[in-house]
């Protein structure tokens, strides 16, 4: 039996969601393997249960499969990416992958007053969480370079353990876990419009897209579509925010190849960007610009005519940045063939956005299973073969055409009309994907006869990508990391949640 036909043979319990039994989660992970097909969406618990979500190219409509209990089988031998997935939720909830190959901590550094926070009834601490240990590496000349979690610059805190021998990456090991907010603990028994604001800041970079994932999940749990407007309006938001973090993006790879010029040019346009955000839409970032139901403000003609005025200045400029980088020979020496994500891993981890699509995995949830407006517009989605960090940087380039031409034609089609609609106060569950400018962007929720958070569930596409930077790394040498992991850009904070 197909993954899909087992989970679907299982009862329905909610929309997308079906409640399998001990035996029929036991018999998933081997189901999984023969439906290679099937992409692995995200892992947690909740409600006395484990979830898993998936989705199928066949249909490109998610599904959700749950198991009553504390315990499971593992998925991570058959979906790798389930494996830091399965390490979180015993953190969190107390559920445990009884045969899981790994079974460290993640978010759990042992100073959290009580374990296992989100359980019914969390226990309080009694001693130390055991620390994570790292992998050995054996062999001659070995030996490990610490970095971080504190570093040399105004970024999130990371720990990463590099093997090496000689110049040449061995092994990688991140650790996170050092900027865990509590965010899901949080958000329960809030409504959805007091708890949007904690979805906004997962990953400050990502707010738009992460805000519109919660507003939809919410708006699906309560069946209340928010108005034609305000969807274009959140789409001219998302695409802003791909287009300002393509761009700082592009020039920061370039100054780890230490070419800072592009830097700078870029800095500058991705400053326009920004400005043009915060005199459009009273926020450099958008932050809390989305609501469950809507937008909290209308743009104007004069807006419009602003943003239309940036993106002709970036529209000037930005041919010849790419001219420069292609015609730099140093720079391509830098870039080409470094830090190859194999195309197999990609489709494996179910890496999404950039890194996805750089290593041949075309798949973008805007397309699949797709959400208004991108289903009324045509826009381009690059895919190249190579994997290394030179088409990791093609992929952005591509990308930032695309959100220019899709912004001018969102405002050329806005229509007319409210801007939101209220919730109404209700039970139910929601589960939304979005596209945000790292890939793919899960939320989920339950809402109470009150309409107040139940449970819920948030996954950033980084969950997916650290693992695939530790793969890129080897057999790199170590003045190649930053940037190597500058063009996988996986956030600190979408993971540690």
């Amino acid at each position: 039996m197909s993954a899909t036909a087992l989970i679907r043979s299982a009862p329905q319990v909610a929309p997308q969601r079906h409640l399998l039994s001990a035996e029929a989660w036991a018999a998933l992970p081997a189901a999984l393997i023969d439906d290679p097909e099937m992409a692995f969406l995200g892992l947690w618990a909740g409600l006395g249960c484990v979830h898993a979500a998936f989705l199928h190219p066949e249909d490109g409509v998610p599904l959700i499969a749950s198991c009553l209990g504390d315990s499971y089988a593992s998925l991570a031998l058959a979906r790798p990416g389930a494996g830091l997935m399965e390490r979180a939720a015993r953190d969190l909830w107390g559920v445990d992958a009884v045969d899981a190959a790994d079974r460290r901590p993640w978010l759990d550094h042992g100073r959290w007053p009580t374990t296992t926070p989100l359980a019914a009834r969390p226990p309080p601490r009694e001693g130390s969480a055991p620390q994570q240990m790292f992998r050995p590496v054996e062999g001659e000349g070995i030996h490990i370079i610490p970095v971080g979690p504190i570093h040399a610059g105004i970024i999130e805190p990371g720990h990463f353990r590099f093997h090496v021998q000689g110049e040449v990456v061995v092994r990688l090991e991140v650790r996170l876990g050092y900027v865990h907010k509590g965010t899901l603990g949080l958000m329960l028994g809030k409504s959805p419009r007091a708890a949007v604001p904690f979805a906004a800041r997962v990953s400050g970079d990502t707010t738009v897209a992460h805000a519109i994932a919660f507003c939809r999940a919410a708006e699906a749990a309560t069946e209340t579509p928010p108005p034609p407007r305000a969807i274009v309006l959140r789409a001219v938001m998302a695409e802003l925010e791909r287009l300002a973090n393509h761009l700082g993006d592009w020039g920061a790879i370039c100054n780890d190849a230490a070419f800072a010029w592009p830097l700078a040019r870029a800095g500058l346009l991705r400053e326009r960007v920004l400005r043009a955000c915060e005199a459009v839409f009273g926020h450099r970032l958008m932050m809390d610009r989305v609501l469950p139901g809507g937008v909290a403000l209308d743009i104007t003609a004069e807006g419009a005519a602003t943003l239309r005025a940036m993106l002709a200045e970036i529209s000037a400029e930005w041919p010849g940045l790419q001219r420069v980088y292609e015609s730099h020979a140093s720079l391509q020496d830098r870039v080409v063939g470094t830090g190859i994500i194999a195309a197999n891993l990609a489709a494996r981890f179910g890496a999404g956005g950039v890194v996805g699509r750089a290593s041949g995995r075309g798949f973008d949830a805007r397309r699949m299973p797709g959400y208004a407006p991108y289903d009324a517009v045509d826009f381009n989605v690059p895919v190249l073969p190579g994997g290394d960090v030179d088409a990791r940087v093609r992929v952005r380039v591509a990308e930032v055409d695309a959100a220019i031409g899709l912004i001018h034609r969102l405002l050329d089609t806005l229509p007319a009309g409210p801007i939101y609609t209220p919730l109404p106060i209700r039970a139910g569950e929601g589960l939304a994907m979005v596209e945000g400018f790292r890939g793919d962007v899960l939320h989920w929720l339950r809402l109470d006869d009150g309409g107040l958070i139940e449970a819920c569930y948030i996954r950033d596409p980084s969950w997916f990508h650290w693992p695939l930077l530790e793969a890129a790394i080897e057999g790199n040498i170590v003045a190649d990391f930053p940037i190597i992991n500058k063009s996988v850009n996986a956030s600190y904070s979408g993971v540690d949640l």
